[in-house]
C-alpha cells in the first residue's frame, strides 16, 4: 500500500562522509614548469656534452698535470696561506669590533678608520704598495726595508689586513646580534667585560657569524690567486709556470680551476655542518 510521506534519504553512518557530496580534488597541471625544467636540463646536458667532447680542452694533459708535485706544492701553499690569513684576520677583526663598540670615541674613530680605509683599497693595490715598501720607506729602524720582507710575508700581511677589515663588520654584526638582556644579567652576576665575551657574548654571537665568515673563508681560497702577481708560488702561480714552459694554456688553467672547485666544495660542506652545530635549538637548525 502506498505511503502518503516521502521517504527520506538515507543518511551516511556516524563519522563517514557520503562520497557522492565530496568533490574530488584534482591536481594542478605544471605543463610549463615541467617543459621549462626539461628544457633548461637539455641545454646544461648540450653544455656539459660539448665540454666533455670537445679535444680543445685537452682532458688527457689535465689528467697529467692534476697530481703533479709543482701542482700540489702550490696547492699547499694556497691552503697554507687561506687558513693563516683567515686566523689572522679574525683575530684582528675580533679586536677591532670591541673597539668599535667600545664607549670610548677614540677607540670607536679609529676602527671605524680602519674598516673604512681597508675596504676601499682594492687588494691589489694594497699587495703592490706592500710589495714596494722600500720605495716608501728605505730604511725602517735602521733596518733596510728593500729585502726585508718575502713575497710571501708581504702576501700575508696584505690579505690579513684585506680581510680584518671585513671581519670587523661580521663579529660586530653577531656580538649586536645577542640579546641585551644576557649581557644585562653577565653583569649582575658580576662578570668582567672580557669573560663577558668570551662567555657570554662570542658563543651565541656564532650563529650569526658563522654563515659569512664561511663565505670569506671560500672568497680568501680563491683570492689568494691574486698573490701570482707578486710571484707567490700558489697553485695558479705554479700552473702559470707549467704553461709558460709547455704553452699548455687551456688545459693547466682546467687544472687550477678543478682544484679550486674540490676544494671550496668540501669547506662548503664543513659549513653547512658548522651551521648546523651553532643552530642548535633554534628554528633555522636542520
Amino acid at each position: 500500500m502506498p505511503s502518503d510521506t516521502l521517504a527520506e534519504p538515507a543518511l551516511a553512518p556516524p563519522g563517514r562522509t557520503d562520497p557522492t557530496t565530496v568533490p574530488r580534488i584534482v591536481p594542478r597541471r605544471r605543463t610549463g614548469q615541467w617543459t621549462a625544467a626539461a628544457a633548461v636540463l637539455a641545454l646544461l646536458a648540450l653544455a656539459v656534452l660539448s665540454v666533455v667532447r670537445n679535444d680543445a680542452f685537452q682532458w688527457d694533459v689535465v689528467a697529467d698535470y692534476f697530481l703533479t708535485t709543482a701542482v700540489l706544492r702550490g696547492l699547499g701553499l694556497t691552503l697554507w696561506l687561506t687558513g693563516l690569513v683567515m686566523v689572522l684576520g679574525f683575530a684582528l677583526g675580533t679586536v677591532l669590533a670591541t673597539m668599535r663598540l667600545s664607549a670610548n670615541p677614540v677607540l670607536r674613530g679609529v676602527s671605524w678608520g680602519y674598516v673604512w680605509l681597508f675596504r676601499s683599497m682594492p687588494i691589489l693595490v694594497q699587495l703592490l704598495f706592500w710589495f714596494n715598501i722600500g720605495a716608501l720607506y728605505p730604511t725602517v729602524l735602521g733596518i733596510r726595508t728593500v729585502h726585508l720582507l718575502s713575497p710571501v710575508a708581504i702576501a700575508v700581511i696584505g690579505l690579513t689586513l684585506h680581510e680584518a677589515a671585513y671581519a670587523t663588520e661580521v663579529v660586530r654584526g653577531g656580538i649586536l646580534s645577542v640579546d641585551k638582556g644576557q649581557l644585562e644579567a653577565a653583569q649582575s652576576l658580576g662578570l668582567g667585560a672580557w669573560r663577558r665575551l668570551r662567555r657570554i657574548v662570542l658563543p651565541q654571537a656564532m650563529r650569526t657569524i658563522v654563515p659569512p665568515a664561511g663565505n670569506m673563508l671560500i672568497g680568501t681560497l680563491k683570492g689568494t690567486s691574486i698573490v701570482s702577481v707578486i710571484a707567490v708560488q700558489d697553485l695558479l702561480y705554479s700552473v702559470q709556470l707549467v704553461y709558460h714552459r709547455t704553452y699548455q694554456v687551456i688545459p693547466l688553467l682546467l687544472v687550477a680551476t678543478l682544484w679550486y672547485i674540490a676544494v671550496t666544495s668540501v669547506l662548503g660542506v664543513g659549513q653547512h655542518y658548522l651551521e648546523r652545530r651553532y643552530a642548535r635549538g633554534t628554528a633555522g637548525a636542520r
